[in-house]
């Protein structure tokens, strides 16, 4: 049976009061004494009136001590609730229950910017709490899809990799799949350090650190503070050691806060979530203490229904200004693409940027896989008219000459170099200068004119005639005209 006990029964909503505190509970508030019991992050408490799905609550231990949870399942008399903080400590007989908000709010502020939070929001840099202008659900808000605008204009990354052959257009997702010990926190630092919009328009960048190692997140806290991106940059970061189920409101509060600057401040907005795998498996260990049945490689049946109310809340909106751009970066079990955690981002997400394990090897950064990457709005980023032609005439013809090098390096494994043609060779030789100099440029960042300039540098190093996938016209206006012909 269910014993509510009133709790300072005058409370009524005032919509007042510092940040975090339960102003929105209407009428008296009520503690309840019903755990029925603990399992994993999952507390189940019975007889919670009024329980609807994701109320926030504090559980409140006889220590005097508070944790938070959100209401994951209220079918019935019996109530799940889902523990933002570790579960040690709780006990059935003195845990106390008490409901807080209706659902999870965000403190949002144009000041968040150049601040550090923990994966909840908590101050992080040992700065006192933003005072926030609004309070936003963590979820967001649905967006009517005939509101959409069509992703447009690029944003430059420095990376030549990205931004002559797969480039990031604003309001686009497009994820980095990495594997175990590739240096996918670097690249993602210096997007974040080196990203731009070639117009000069407002632009911020949050990047949520989801399951980081302690190394990893000083990392970033040393690069941004000593770079110019600090203060046009948001960090919340959930530490390795932080409790797992805390991953999964990291990037809803980055999200909240992105949907904010873009859609009322009108500000361009990045948003770089690392790493997606551990989210992913937040959601497994959750899913598994609910007992819910597994679906691929036991993550739950409902993960690419969860990680789309993630990946689709970049876009651009009719009659704003700003615009939210991700990057999911995530890492590859094994190096499989075809786990579940890859191949259900694939479908949701526009493209990916693979990391190669043999480039890295060889010490070449950033170790980018060129063949499996692919930006499928690119042709709508690239600049107008002319440019955009040139862009695509450029980006196709080195993508299908380093294919071709790609095909004589395979073929010279297995017959041996003496075995190979001359136009094999000369193959051969493009793909591994275009590796070393035009992937491979090291952490100094380029502006997209280096990049295009070099890439018809490279081609130069090709015969004429091989060069079909570019307009005689833009050979002459780049190559100049082909030897023996009159001027």
């Amino acid at each position: 049976m269910s014993v509510p006990m009133a709790h300072n029964p005058g409370a009524q909503s005032t919509g007042e009061g510092p940040a975090g505190e339960a102003r929105f509970v209407s009428g008296p508030v009520l503690t309840y004494r019903t755990v029925a019991r603990l399992w994993g992050p999952l507390v189940f408490v019975r007889g919670l009136r009024q329980a609807t799905y994701g109320a926030v609550v504090d559980l409140l231990l006889e220590d005097g001590t508070s944790r938070r949870g959100q209401i994951i399942d209220a079918a019935g008399d019996l109530s799940c609730v889902q523990v933002f903080e570790a579960t040690e400590g709780l006990d059935v007989r003195t845990t106390a229950v008490r409901l807080r908000e209706a659902q999870v709010l965000v403190d949002v502020s144009r000041r968040c910017l150049g601040r550090a939070f923990t994966g909840i929001g908590a101050p992080l840099d040992g700065l006192p709490p933003v005072v926030p202008e609004r309070r936003l659900p963590a979820v967001g808000a649905p967006l009517n899809p005939y509101a959409r605008e069509e992703p447009a204009e690029c944003i430059q990354t420095g990376l030549s990799i990205v931004d002559g052959m797969n480039t990031l257009v604003r309001g686009q997702k497009l994820p980095i799949f990495s594997g175990a010990g590739l240096p996918a926190h670097e690249v993602a630092a210096q997007i974040i350090e080196h990203a731009q919009l070639p117009g000069g328009e407002p632009f911020a960048v949050i990047f949520a650190g989801i399951g980081i190692t302690g190394r990893e997140a000083e990392f970033f806290l040393e690069t941004f503070e000593r770079s110019g991106a600090r203060e046009r940059t948001a960090l919340y970061l959930n530490r390795a050691d932080d409790p797992a189920v805390e991953r999964l409101l990291v990037p809803r509060f980055a999200l909240t806060l992105a949907e904010y600057l873009a859609y009322d401040l009108d500000v361009h907005v990045l948003v770089v979530l690392s790493d997606m795998t551990s989210y992913c498996e937040a959601l497994r260990q959750v899913a598994l203490a609910r007992r819910e049945v597994p679906g691929r490689r036991g993550f739950p049946g409902f993960m690419y229904t969860d990680l789309a109310t993630i990946y689709e809340r970049a876009g651009r909106v009719r009659g704003r200004a700003g615009s939210i751009t991700q990057v999911p970066i995530l890492t590859m079990p094994d190096d499989d693409i075809t786990h579940p955690i890859p191949d259900l981002t694939g479908y949701v997400t526009e493209g990916q940027i693979v990391l190669s394990r043999e480039l890295h090897r060889r010490g070449i950064f950033p170790p980018v896989d060129v063949l499996p990457c692919l930006s499928r709005l690119m042709h709508l980023g690239i600049g107008p008219g002319k440019t955009r032609e040139d862009h695509k005439a450029l980006a196709s013809q080195l993508y299908a000459a380093y294919a071709r090098g790609v095909d004589a390096r395979r073929l010279r494994d297995i017959v041996g170099a003496d075995a190979l043609s001359q136009l094999d060779r000369t193959y051969l030789a493009f793909a591994e200068e275009f590796e070393e100099r035009f992937v491979g440029q090291g952490h100094r960042p380029r502006t997209l004119t280096e990049t295009l300039d070099l890439g018809w540098e490279l081609l130069r190093r090709l015969p004429r005639a091989e060069l079909g996938r570019v307009d005689p016209q833009l050979l002459d206006r780049y190559l100049g005209p082909p030897s023996g012909a009159t001027p």
